[in-house]
Order: C-alpha cells, then structure tokens, then sequence
C-alpha cells in the first residue's frame, strides 16, 4: 500500500448525482481536475456500532457532534494486507478523522477486545477510548466503486465519485467480497467534495450554473432507515 494519510480535518459536502448531472458537470469540471495518488479503488468499510444502533441513531438526529467507528479498506485486502482502523467525528460541520494502519486480521481481533491496541500514540488511545465506553461490534459492510481527483491548482481540493454503492449486514469482514445489495438506484453517482475551508469561487460558480446543490447523505445512515430500522430493539 502506498503511503497515506492518517489524520484529517476538513469540510465535506455530498451531492447526488444523476447520469445527466454527472456528464454536465464533469464536461466543466474536468479540466481542472487530475487523478488523486488512489485514484481507483473498491472502497469497503465495515462500520461498528452498538446493539441496538445508537451511534448511527444519533448521527441521523443531526447533533452538533457525532462520532463513528469503521474498518476501511481500499479493494479487497487478505487476512496480512494492511486496513484503516477509522475514528470519524463532525462536530459544527467539522470533519475530524483520525486512523491507524493494521494487518486486516489484526484489526478485526483488536476492535473485538481479543488483542492490546498495537501502539501508544495519540490516535490509538483516543480509539482505545471509544472501545472502551462504547460496546460496539461489526454491525454493516457498505462498499463502493471509487474515482478521486485532486484540483490541479489546489491540492487540498479533493473530490470523489462513488459509484455502485452496495451493503450487506451478513458476512461483516472486509475479507469476504464486495458483494452486496445496491443502497442507490442505477446510474445515481455520490460526489463527495473535500476542502480545507470553502470552495473556491470557480467550483461554487460552477455548482451553482448547474442547480447542483449538496444533500444530506450518509451511506450507513440511508442503509439503516431503509433497511435495518424495523429490526431494532430499543
């Protein structure tokens, strides 16, 4: 695996894409756009949660703060292959996300309290923390094809396209596939914008010519309120 970052803070607006909204923006955007370092990958992500859901209850609530937990890994890792032990929290609009790198098999035995966290930073006592007062297990596997680009001017600038979005919530390892059922409808593109601060004038003019306006979507949020919800035990 190349070298990635492991701690980010950022704004990120979500927008959904039909066919046509995608080809119009895309014939304008393009120019200015050039293939981020992981440009294309099957983006999988196990999310870990309570019995009954309250993380991603919580989440749908719109609180000021909000946390979760995911195991994450770009294409289909083996037991060796290294992931992303995730902790994501929003707090005012404000995307923390902080992750350390483990052996797949590890991660897993590690997030069930089988093995010690493998460090000391920072970063792993603050998700040792959250294992600690919050008695989560593998709850949703949710994946997705994935194109990213970097502006060419402004590498702090990201934006994704997630395609095919799918989940299960049988066979939870990052291990097992990609395999699941479709969370959009066919063609609907998920574009993810990722900024330091705002948008610069030339995206946001763009945006705007084009009525594309951001949405409130979270993959685990809109496969739990469509999926999952009738099921819970509060």
């Amino acid at each position: 695996m190349k070298d990635a970052r492991l701690t980010f803070k950022r704004y990120e607006k979500k927008y959904i894409l039909s066919p046509w909204d995608y080809e119009a923006l895309w014939e304008r955007l393009g120019p200015y756009m050039e293939p981020d370092e992981f440009f294309s990958s099957t983006v999988c992500s196990v999310y870990y949660d309570t019995e009954n859901f309250a993380l991603i209850r919580n989440s749908i609530d719109a609180p000021i703060y909000k946390e979760k937990l995911r195991l994450r890994s770009y294409n289909i890792p083996g037991p060796e292959d290294t992931v992303f032990v995730e902790l994501k929290e929003k707090f005012k609009g404000l995307v923390y996300k902080r992750r350390i790198t483990m052996g797949e098999l590890e991660a897993e035995e590690y997030l069930a309290g089988q093995i010690p966290p493998p460090d000391d930073r920072q970063v792993t006592r603050e998700i040792d923390w959250f294992l600690k007062t919050n008695k989560v297990r593998p709850r949703v596997f949710i994946a997705s094809e994935r194109e990213a680009w970097v502006a060419k001017d402004e590498k702090e600038l990201r934006i994704t396209f997630d395609r095919d979005i799918r989940w299960r919530d049988t066979e939870l390892s990052l291990r097992y596939g990609s395999h699941g059922e479709n969370i959009l409808t066919d063609g609907t593109v998920l574009m993810e914008i990722k900024m330091p601060e705002s948008a610069p004038m030339w995206l946001a003019r763009m945006l705007s010519e084009l009525s594309i306006f951001p949405q409130g979507f979270s993959k685990y949020g809109t496969c739990y309120r469509n999926n999952l919800i009738n099921g819970v035990i509060f």
